[in-house]
């Protein structure tokens, strides 16, 4: 059965959704939207995988758009939530939402849902995230994002059903705070998550260094954390990376390419990757690929000229196959402030492509494993980053070696711990 869109009135009400095989669950993911990113992938990694295994699948998004929308698993269902209008009148419409959902609200968290309507574009699908969960009663829920999980956190209560809630932590929430610290409207995010994530069934890491610090920064019980890696490497990526690509830097006889995948944001920090690369091409003939969208694109672009390096540099945007150029590159370079548990960096490695990173809270130390199959180097230090990267490409590691780690974050693996949280009898 081919997935299928189900508009937001129609998911608040007649969902249509495939009969429930015997025995089997009724899963929601609930994510954003279907761009390019790594929440993105992995759910829809998961969606897959469950569907396969026989259950029933929604997957829940804020809005239906971007490149993975023509990707949506075949028997997996699509559920848009609508949104309410984003007005003044509307405001005391979401707090109404808000108290019916918490009634014991007093005035601290009263405050801190106040201070939260800075950030809180995710309010406006509350009342239609409670409305599906209300009508389609999933058994359980998996929601990946910090905002989001809060959104499914308060719409479980206001629902009032039994679905089990699970809430996934995708970044380290210190440094995620951190880097918007010119905006003071995200510090009570910690707040607002301290206040939320108990009221799910259980709470899911992608790495240890996330749980630690999600403990930490929101002042949760360490010990009701859970850590999970994500589901990543598959045989459809390996397959993947073994397809066509025509692209004339990547033959036999051309220069090393050096690769770089990611939304061109400041979390990815490609400026010191840019300038790492400057230090490379120094020494050696090099080239430098860095596929993704975003606000960044303009400014690396004229870095790179000011640089003098823009002829052996090029952005061509979001790649649909990015598993083709890794399975090509000479070595993957991860260069960010900070992570949760890269995506790119054991696809890499999956693909046999030697990788370097930075030492950023949080993921690659362990994906890694504390420099043992890639190099691990400071953030934002693009001298040291230059030299690992000349290092690797001196003296490459067996790329079987970097496969036999990857496969560790396998599909298979990810997704039967992940049922068996999501499945497990309700608290």
């Amino acid at each position: 059965m081919s997935s299928q869109l189900k508009p937001a009135e129609s998911a608040a009400t007649e969902l249509n959704c495939p009969r429930q095989n015997p025995g089997k669950a009724h899963i929601a993911l609930l994510m954003r939207d279907l761009e390019g990113g790594g929440i993105q992938k992995n759910l829809l990694r998961l969606a897959e995988s469950f569907s396969h295994r026989g259950h029933t699948v929604d997957l829940v998004v804020y809005k239906a758009k971007g490149p993975h929308l023509a990707h949506i698993p075949p028997g997996v269902n699509l559920v848009a939530l609508e949104c309410i209008a984003f007005k003044p009148a509307a405001r005391g419409l979401a707090f109404g939402y808000l108290l019916a959902a918490d009634p014991s609200v007093l005035w601290p968290l009263l405050q801190s849902l106040r201070r939260a309507w800075e950030i809180s574009p995710w309010l406006k699908r509350l009342p239609a995230l409670a409305r599906y969960l209300r009508r389609t009663r999933p058994q359980a829920l998996l929601s990946a994002g910090n905002t989001l999980n809060c959104t499914a956190a308060l719409a479980r209560r206001l629902a009032n059903t039994e679905t089990r809630l699970v809430v996934s932590e995708r970044n380290h929430l210190s440094a995620y705070i951190k880097g918007r610290q010119r905006r003071r409207r995200w510090r009570c995010l910690p707040e607002l998550i301290a206040r939320t994530y108990p009221w799910a069934n259980a709470t899911v890491a992608v790495s240890n260094g996330v749980a630690d610090d999600l403990a930490l920064t929101a002042g949760l019980p360490r010990e009701r954390i859970i850590t999970v890696y994500n589901p990543i490497v598959s045989a459809k990526l390996l397959e993947r990376a073994k397809m066509p690509l025509n692209h004339a830097w990547l033959g036999s006889d051309s220069p090393p390419v050096i690769l770089g995948v990611g939304s061109l944001n400041e979390k990815k920090d490609f400026p010191t990757l840019l300038r790492a690369f400057e230090r490379v091409r120094e020494q050696r003939a090099v080239r430098l690929l860095i596929l993704g969208e975003g606000e960044e694109h303009v400014s690396l672009t004229r870095l790179a000229e000011e640089l003098g390096v823009a002829d052996d540099v090029s952005l061509p945007g979001f790649a649909v196959n990015p598993y083709a150029y890794m399975a090509r590159a000479a070595v993957f370079v991860l260069s960010s402030i900070y992570e949760g548990l890269p995506t790119v960096l054991i696809e890499a490695l999956a693909c046999g492509c030697p990788a370097v990173s930075t030492d950023c809270p949080s993921g690659p130390a362990e994906i890694l494993q504390s420099g043992c199959y890639g190099p691990l180097v400071a953030v934002g230090d693009d001298r040291a980053l230059a030299q690992a990267i000349l290092g690797v490409l001196e003296n490459p590691p067996n790329p079987e070696w970097l496969r036999r780690r990857a496969a560790e974050f396998s599909v298979e693996r990810g997704s039967e711990r992940y049922l068996e949280i999501l499945l497990e009898a309700s608290e």
